[in-house]
């Protein structure tokens, strides 16, 4: 039934990008900006070279598609086996095409597509995408052009086996054939340092029009998180629990997940990415719930800890509301021309001083075997996306996330063991006031009390 499933989304997420059942994608020329922002960082008579992500076939299945972000955010094509050329300065072709980008995509082929989705093909790249100049990947292996020439190619990486796919119609492996074109270059010509510099400076800025789109994403996300407060009781497993908020996602218009969802109760609520989500949760448990909807490509990242029995006892509160506490330092810290680690900063300072005060810890550096990760990563095509981690600007999304994990077994008073707690917001850095994007979601533990006393339409056939 997994692989059906995954069939149909596969098919279904091709499908919807080349015939456009959605109104409301990334428009053609938001990323032909992206490329120029990019040209324009490149040194003269240069080139950058991005490959699509590979196809993951594993034997006997199909999975869905996901393209490599860096290419998505200049392309806009959710399609594989493509590579994109991007020239400093306009190049002649063929004797008859100049023009200072190529892109090579998969050609049209009916029977193909009948498994696993139409493609888009040369004449919906020029419509849908705005490449004047599509050709076929096949056509690549032929390629004349003389790379040579140019002073520097960048990559994002050396190309390696997974790329290669050997063994995998071979015609149309473009890096493949582009490695053996630039073999014998010296390490000066070709670089894999600077591009992804430069992508993680573009990515780490947010256009409007992604903000638009991470909206989405967060306000389907945050409506999932609500309903599962509602249907949560004790007794349910934490793949119902899963299920649950997973289901809203879809309703709401989401794809797929933007990372397999943490529903963590108990024991678990202490491992961080845990994901197994097969324990049955009973009425003494707290439930970690990490669980983001990913829209056209673009992901939410939230965070809340649920009691399951709808009441937090004394000591799961105490541990809460210094989270939330550590969680709002961190928001203010958000403000533009901060370094990204302030929020951390900002959080760490509150989780330390209060572990002391409550005697869970001996000394302020203790703090770290109980919060252990950062406070912040940047978000957008990526849960963690691209950046390069300076001060803080106005249009960089960010998440603030502390958290308080006491596994069984700590060095404290055993009252507070398996006690995991981590709240989790999308922050919008602006000229002014972080802008919480995921802010409709409440957070104080009174709040979510009280939310989860309302009654889900999704317990009501029971």
């Amino acid at each position: 039934m997994r692989y059906f499933y995954t069939l149909i989304l596969s098919f279904s997420a091709l499908l919807s990008f080349s015939q456009v059942y959605d109104n409301d994608l990334l428009p053609k020329a938001f990323h032909a900006s992206r490329r120029e922002a990019l040209r324009n960082l490149l040194t003269p008579n240069s080139c950058a070279v991005i490959f699509s992500n590979p196809e993951d076939d594993r034997p006997g299945s199909w999975f869905t598609y996901h393209q490599a972000p860096n290419f998505y955010y200049l392309t806009g094509l959710n399609e594989p086996r493509a590579m994109l050329l991007i020239f400093k300065e306009t190049q002649t072709f063929y004797d008859t095409i100049k023009t200072n980008e190529l892109l090579f995509i998969q050609d049209l082929d009916p029977a193909k597509e009948a498994w696993n989705g139409r493609l888009l093909g040369k004449e919906g790249v020029k419509k849908q995408l705005g490449f004047k100049y599509p050709l076929i990947n096949k056509q690549f292996a032929d390629f004349n052009f003389n790379f040579s020439v140019l002073d520097r190619i960048y990559m994002l990486s050396a190309i390696n086996a997974c790329q290669i796919e050997e063994g995998r119609d071979n015609e149309q492996n473009l890096s493949k054939f582009f490695q053996a074109k630039i073999s014998s270059y010296s390490n000066e010509k070709v670089n894999t340092t600077k591009l992804p510099f430069w992508m993680g400076s573009l990515r780490e800025i947010k256009q409007p029009e992604e903000i638009v789109l991470m909206r989405k994403a967060i306000d389907m996300s945050c409506d999932g998180h609500l309903e599962l407060m509602k249907a949560l009781v004790p007794g349910m497993h934490e793949y119902e629990a899963q299920a649950v908020i997973e289901y809203m996602f879809k309703k709401k218009g989401s794809e797929i997940e933007g990372y397999p969802s943490i529903l963590g109760g108990g024991e678990n609520s202490c491992i961080l990415h845990y994901v197994t989500n097969r324990k049955k949760l009973e009425g003494k448990h707290l439930m970690v719930v990490d669980a983001g909807a990913e829209y056209h490509g673009y992901t939410a990242d939230i965070t809340r800890t649920l009691p399951v029995d709808g009441t937090f006892s004394k000591e799961e509160k105490l541990i809460y509301d210094i989270v939330l506490q550590a969680q709002e330092e961190g928001i203010k810290a958000c403000k533009a021309g901060n370094e990204f680690r302030a929020p951390h900063y900002a959080a760490s300072d509150v989780i330390q001083n209060k572990l002391l005060e409550l005697g869970i810890t001996k000394k302020k550096n203790d703090f770290t075997t109980y919060f252990f990760h950062g406070t912040s990563h940047y978000l957008g095509l990526d849960v963690h996306d691209a950046g390069n981690k300076g001060k803080l600007e106005a249009g960089t999304v960010i998440t603030v996330e502390p958290g308080i994990y006491i596994p069984a077994g700590s060095p404290c008073d055993p009252k507070w063991w398996n006690i995991g707690v981590r709240i989790e917001d999308d922050v919008l850095i602006t000229t002014g006031e972080p802008d919480v994007l995921s802010g409709k979601l409440p957070r104080k533990a009174e709040e979510v009390e009280a939310i989860m006393k309302q009654e889900s339409f999704m317990n009501k056939e029971k």
